[in-house]
């Protein structure tokens, strides 16, 4: 199962990568997701991701208690509206712009009532 579980981490640190370079690409949910596996497999490269300079402090707020930056949150909740207005403007079916906004708005009521940094 170690093998497993690092593999999973490894997996998301790659796309944590990715998402580095490409602005649409999240980073620390990626980031969340690997420390979570490497919990499992490799303490020390947990401990690489919460020590990190610049996304250490996201990971570990989240993992202690559950919170989310305010800027954070605003780059969240814009880039569903993007989205779902993009589908709205490309001239997506109705049904499918009124599901994906649905599901964006859950996600933005989740994100916006956790707690800040």
């Amino acid at each position: 199962m170690r093998t497993l579980w690092y593999g999973i981490g490894a997996l998301f640190l790659g796309l944590a990568i990715i998402g580095i370079a490409l602005p649409v690409v999240p980073t620390v949910p990626f980031l969340l997701v690997a420390a979570w596996a490497f919990a499992k497999s490799s303490p020390e490269l947990r401990r690489r991701i919460r020590e990190h300079p610049t996304y250490g402090p996201s990971v570990r707020a989240w993992q202690e208690r559950g919170a989310i930056s305010r800027s954070a949150k605003i780059w969240a909740v814009g880039a569903m509206s993007f989205g779902v207005g993009l589908s709205f403007w490309v001239g997506m079916p109705h049904w499918v712009v009124g599901m994906q906004a649905a599901i964006c708005i859950l996600v933005a009521a989740y994100v916006t009532t956790r707690p800040e940094t």
